[in-house]
């Protein structure tokens, strides 16, 4: 179907739309990419359309089954994040990946609170192996009547404070820490594989 002006009008009105939303989710020089992705298909979808006495109507439709404008960006967005996280499996776009599937679906949001507690359980095992060097008095497994109750670091050192544990809590630490970050990095990367590919299908 070949378009009037009018028509030629509302493509180039939803394209703007769409490159304003883009702007707000992407780089200037992806948005530019996408646009042109997003806009060869459309106009590949408006060339095989069946022409129509009604102009507009078969536009909207076209339209519509593409979706709105930020709708389309949001998911266009998503999709990128998800395949960079997935294919790099960098920290940054994982955690960029997860944080934008738990604002978006109720899913990533109970799958992101557990990667955060991973991370943070990691990084609090590691800030004791590198705390206990300079701290070593601070630092330690706290006994509460004659019992082990926790790893952990005390700033001030309050009085009464039971806390035992020599220069091997560093490797302990080190090794608690790292295999906890290595656990949940991979299962953050396992569940956007998934995600992907449930989109996919």
């Amino acid at each position: 179907m070949k378009l009037s002006d009018t028509g030629e009008a509302r493509v180039r009105g939803y394209l703007f739309v769409l490159e304003r939303s883009l702007r707000t989710f992407l780089p200037n020089d992806v948005t530019t990419d996408a646009v042109r992705e997003i806009e060869s298909h459309l106009r590949e979808r408006i060339e095989t359309a069946t022409a129509s006495p009604d102009e507009r109507q078969t536009i909207e439709k076209i339209l519509a089954e593409l979706g709105p404008p930020l709708r389309v960006a949001q998911a266009y967005s998503a999709e990128r994040t998800i395949d960079e996280a997935v294919t790099t499996g960098r920290f940054v776009p994982v955690l960029r990946a997860i944080w934008h599937l738990a604002v978006t679906t109720v899913a990533g949001f109970f799958t992101a609170v557990g990667l955060f507690v991973g991370y943070i359980a990691s990084f609090a095992f590691l800030a004791i192996a590198a705390l206990k060097p300079i701290f070593p008095n601070n630092v330690g497994i706290q006994y509460v009547h004659g019992l082990p109750i926790n790893l952990s670091a005390h700033f001030p050192l309050s009085p009464g404070t039971d806390l035992r544990g020599g220069y091997w809590v560093i490797p302990i630490s080190l090794f608690c820490g790292m295999g906890i970050l290595v656990g949940t990095h991979r299962g953050a990367r396992a569940f956007l594989r998934r995600w992907r590919e449930r989109r996919v299908s």
